[in-house]
C-alpha cells in the first residue's frame, strides 16, 4: 500500500491526463508540441496520455496546420460528443434544465413554470427530474452517455455527502433557503429518489460564477466578483481562481449585506438588506405603476420603458443605481476584485440603463486605490447563464479527474427514475414522500 501522501504511478497518470484534458478543452485546438510547451510535460508523456485519451475517445483530431520546414501539426480537441451534461436552474418562477454536448452546445431544453406552487420542495423535486427525462429522450441520449446533472438552487447548500459515498451520489446534499422558505431541505435525496443519474447541486449565484469564468466576462482574471441579479440578489467571490464558500458554503450571500439600518423589510425576514432595494421583486413591488398579471421580466422591462416619462419610476431605478453602486463599493472595498462582472435576467436588462450610474456611485463610495482597478461590466452569458453554469459542475468533474466516468448509483426503482424514462407521477411522488421520511 502507498503510503499517506505519496503520489503513486495512478495518481500521476491521473494527473497528467487532467492537466492535458483541462488545457485541450479551454484553450484548444493545439498541437501536442503545444501542448508540451504549454503544461511542461516530456514528449514521451505527451505521446502516451494523447494515446490514450484518443483511444478512450475523449479526444480527436481537428485538422493540421504549417509548422516551420517540418511536416504539418495535427490539431487536437476534446471530442464534443463523448457525453453529455444537464444544467437545471431552480428559478424564482419556473425550473429550467438543458442538456449539452461537452462543447456546451444546447441540444435540447424544458422550461417548467413553478405556477401557484411556488417552490414547494416536492413541485420543484418532480418539474426538475420531468425536465431531466424530457431532455434526456428529446436529444435522444442514452443515459449511460449523461455524465452527471448539475442544479443551481437558490440559498445555502450543505456538501453533505458521506465520506467514501461515490462523488455524484448527492444524497447528503442540504438546501437552506430563507427566502423561498426551504429549511435543511434534502434535496439531494429527494431527487435521487427519482433518478440514478450522479447529480451535483450548488447555490446558482455561484454556478453563474463558475460560467462567467470559464466561458465569460472573469475568464483570464484571478480574483472577481460575479454578481446575480434577479428576483433577489446573490454573488460568487472568487479568488486567486478559486471560488471562495465560505466555513459552510454561504460566502456570497451579497443581497443580504445590509445598507440601511432599519430599511426595507427583505424577503429574508431582514431589514435593510441590499436585495430589498435593487432586486426586482422589490423593485416592482414598490412601484405604483406595476402592470399585474405580468411575468417579473415583463414588468420590468416595463418599468425601464416607463422611466422615460414616469417620475416614480425614473426615481426608482436612479436609487436601485446609487443601492446597487453602494453595494459594489463594499465588494471592492472588502475583496479588491479585478473585475466585478453583472449577470443573472435581471442584472442584464438593468445594465445598459444604470451601469454608468452604477460605476459613478461605486468610485465616489469605494477607497479610491483599489476602485481603480476593479472593472465593472456585464456579463457575456445571457440570462440562461445559471444553468449553463450548473452543467459545468458534472463537467469540472470530468476534466478533473482526466475523464473518469463518475461511479453509476444503482437505479432507484427497476424501469423508471434513471433520467431518461418519464415515471408515473403518482408513482413518482410517493417515492419522494418516501424520500422526506
Amino acid at each position: 500500500m502507498a503510503e499517506r501522501g505519496k503520489r503513486t504511478v495512478r495518481d500521476l497518470r491521473r494527473g497528467n491526463r487532467a492537466s492535458l484534458l483541462r488545457h485541450l478543452y479551454f484553450e484548444g485546438p493545439l498541437s501536442r508540441q503545444e501542448l508540451g510547451r504549454d503544461t511542461g510535460l516530456s514528449a514521451g508523456s505527451i505521446s502516451n496520455v494523447v494515446g490514450e485519451l484518443i483511444a478512450d475517445g475523449m479526444v480527436e483530431e481537428a485538422g493540421a496546420v504549417e509548422s516551420d520546414g517540418g511536416r504539418p501539426r495535427i490539431l487536437l480537441q476534446v471530442a464534443a460528443g463523448f457525453g453529455h451534461v444537464v444544467g437545471v436552474d431552480v428559478g424564482e418562477t419556473r425550473v429550467r434544465v438543458e442538456l449539452f454536448d461537452l462543447a456546451l452546445t444546447e441540444l435540447a431544453s424544458a422550461d417548467l413554470p413553478l405556477s401557484d406552487s411556488g417552490h414547494d420542495v416536492d413541485h420543484v423535486v418532480r418539474l426538475a427530474l420531468e425536465g431531466i427525462g424530457t431532455v434526456v429522450r428529446e436529444a435522444g441520449v442514452d443515459d449511460s452517455e449523461v455524465l452527471g446533472v448539475g442544479i443551481g438552487v437558490p440559498g445555502i447548500v450543505e456538501q453533505g455527502d458521506p465520506e467514501g459515498s461515490p462523488p455524484g451520489e448527492g444524497t447528503g446534499i442540504v438546501v437552506h433557503g430563507q427566502t423561498i422558505g426551504w429549511d435543511a431541505v434534502p434535496l439531494g435525496r429527494l431527487l435521487r429518489a427519482g433518478t440514478a443519474l450522479p447529480l451535483y447541486i450548488d447555490n446558482g449565484a455561484k454556478t453563474l460564477g463558475q460560467a462567467e469564468m470559464w466561458f465569460g466576462g472573469g475568464r483570464g482574471s484571478g480574483n472577481v466578483v460575479i454578481a446575480l441579479i434577479g428576483s433577489g440578489v446573490g454573488a460568487a467571490v472568487v479568488a486567486d481562481g478559486s471560488p471562495y464558500h465560505g466555513a459552510s458554503s454561504s460566502a456570497g450571500e451579497w443581497g443580504h449585506t445590509t445598507l440601511r439600518v432599519g430599511g426595507r423589510t427583505c424577503r429574508c425576514g431582514s431589514r435593510g438588506c441590499l436585495e430589498a432595494y435593487v432586486g426586482a421583486e422589490a423593485l416592482l413591488g414598490r412601484w405604483h405603476a406595476a402592470p399585474e398579471g405580468v411575468s417579473e421580466e415583463s414588468g420590468l422591462a416595463a418599468l425601464l420603458a416607463a422611466a422615460d416619462h414616469d417620475p416614480e419610476a425614473a426615481a426608482l431605478l436612479d436609487e436601485a443605481a446609487e443601492y446597487l453602486g453602494a453595494g459594489i463599493a463594499d465588494l471592492i472595498n472588502l475583496f479588491n476584485p479585478q473585475r466585478i462582472v453583472i449577470g443573472g435576467w435581471a442584472g442584464l436588462l438593468l445594465g445598459p440603463r444604470l451601469l454608468p450610474a452604477v460605476r459613478e456611485v461605486a468610485a465616489a463610495y469605494a477607497l479610491r486605490h483599489p476602485c481603480a482597478q476593479t472593472s465593472i461590466e456585464l456579463g457575456r452569458l445571457g440570462a440562461d447563464a445559471v444553468t449553463v453554469g450548473a452543467a459545468t459542475l458534472p463537467l469540472a468533474r470530468f476534466l478533473d479527474t482526466g475523464g473518469e466516468r463518475p461511479v453509476r448509483v444503482p437505479a432507484p426503482h427497476s424501469g423508471a427514475g434513471d433520467g431518461s424514462r418519464t415515471e408515473r407521477p403518482e408513482a413518482l411522488r410517493n417515492r419522494i414522500a418516501r424520500a422526506v421520511r
